[in-house]
């Protein structure tokens, strides 16, 4: 029989808005860091271990962000986030 000890999820989101919403790059980047934030708050009031490697902004306006989260709440994962 095989269990899982430990596990996380390394993820690459992207935060934008549709071309055809009209904004400028300015704009573009506000909500979509609006929306960064709100994703961030999700996560420490959903109590979900995380880490954030990295966050970058491109020419249109987008937001990629890469992070590291905790698949469950029993096993220590500690070795992830270090």
């Amino acid at each position: 029989m095989k269990r899982i000890k430990a596990a996380c999820i390394f993820q690459t989101l992207i935060f934008s808005q549709k071309p055809e919403m009209g904004y400028d790059r300015q704009q573009a980047l506000g909500l979509n860091q609006a929306e960064l934030e709100h994703y961030k708050a999700s996560l420490v009031r959903g109590r979900t271990r995380h880490q954030i490697d990295s966050v970058d902004e491109t020419e249109d306006g987008s937001v990629v962000v890469r992070v590291r989260k905790q698949y469950n709440d029993r096993a220590d994962v500690a070795e992830y986030f270090a």
